[in-house]
C-alpha cells in the first residue's frame, strides 16, 4: 500500500450552500458537501475511487503540484 498525497482546490457555493472540492491533477476527482469535514472525507473517497481505476502508469505519469497564483486584473 502506497501513500499519496494530492492539493484539492476548494471554493464554496453561496447559491446552494454547499463546499466544492476539486483536484485538478486527478481527472474525475471532484465533490461537494455542506461542510468541509464532509468535504475532505468525500475527497478522500472519491480519490481512492479514481487511483483504485487507474492503472500503475497512469498514476506514475500524474503531474506534480507546483502551486496556486492569484491573478489581480483592474478594469
Amino acid at each position: 500500500m502506497r501513500d499519496y498525497k494530492f492539493t484539492a482546490e476548494i471554493t464554496r457555493d453561496n447559491e446552494v450552500n454547499q463546499y466544492i472540492g476539486i483536484i485538478p491533477v486527478l481527472p474525475g476527482a471532484h465533490t461537494q458537501a455542506p461542510t468541509l469535514d464532509e468535504l475532505y472525507q468525500n475527497l478522500q473517497d472519491v480519490v481512492q475511487l479514481c487511483l483504485q481505476e487507474m492503472t500503475e502508469e497512469e498514476i506514475k505519469d500524474l503531474p506534480d503540484f507546483v502551486g496556486f497564483q492569484q491573478i489581480s486584473v483592474a478594469i
